[in-house]
């Protein structure tokens, strides 16, 4: 494999007290020209992200010094753009839907397929690289102003941030707007990975951007459900 030049390397910050999967991680990782480094407690793991400015962050849920979501809701306080993935054994939606909440942009859950994982790591990097090379830097969803540069939803005084996954299915939507785009086109698109029968990646992060932008999250006048085939964005 050809040589990642030195500028050019993305960071991935791994937090994990696991030996065997963060040996397995940073293998993969560093196979991909990644720069990697890995800490095996929340408190360790947010200095080398104050420290290092990761552009990517692996984070655990179970650590032995705290709990991960609260290591979550610290990172995402400290740096509002950075992409975090969530490595949890908890299966149930509702622990999934909590990391969501508190920041993480995704989630895989233990056991999960290494290769699936670089998969999602290498789309959020295709995708900030577009967004980067954009002079689209605003747009307008009903009577709110989406500002992609700083992850921001605003109207008026009332201004909400958009985690990377939130402002990435809102873009991909907007691209498509009035058409309806399929769940399996999103996942591909935006999380670089096949559809899956299981998943409720998509609806997780649709749920989220209603709460966000409908003014009645029950009867959605912006994004829309087409039942059967996927979502619809109507500005």
């Amino acid at each position: 494999m050809a040589e990642t030049p030195e500028a050019e390397r993305r960071k991935i910050l791994v937090i994990e007290d696991e030996p065997d999967i963060v040996r397995g991680l940073r293998d993969a990782l560093e196979f991909e020209g990644f720069d990697v480094q890995a800490r095996g407690t929340g408190g360790e793991g947010i200095m080398a992200a104050m420290e290092w400015g990761p552009d990517c962050v692996l984070l655990d849920l179970m650590l032995p010094d705290d709990n991960g979501y609260r290591v979550c809701e610290t990172l995402r306080k400290r740096d509002e753009t950075v992409p975090i993935i969530i490595l949890t054994a908890k299966a149930q939606e509702s622990d999934k839907i909590r990391g969501l909440e508190v920041g993480a942009d995704d989630y895989v859950t233990k056991p999960f397929s290494v290769a699936e994982l670089i998969a999602r790591i290498k789309a959020i990097f295709r995708r900030q690289q577009r967004m980067s090379s954009t002079t689209d830097e605003s747009f307008a969803i009903g009577p709110w102003t989406i500002n992609a540069r700083k992850h921001t939803m605003q109207k008026g005084r009332a201004t909400k941030r958009l985690t990377f996954y939130e402002l990435e299915v809102l873009k991909l939507l907007r691209e498509r707007s009035e058409e309806t785009v399929s769940r399996d086109e999103l996942l591909e698109k935006v999380w670089g990975m096949q559809a899956s029968p299981t998943s409720r990646t998509v609806d997780n992060f649709i749920v989220k951007l209603r709460r966000k932008l409908e003014e009645d999250q029950k009867n959605p006048r912006h994004i829309l459900t087409v039942y059967g085939l996927g979502y619809k964005l109507v500005p």
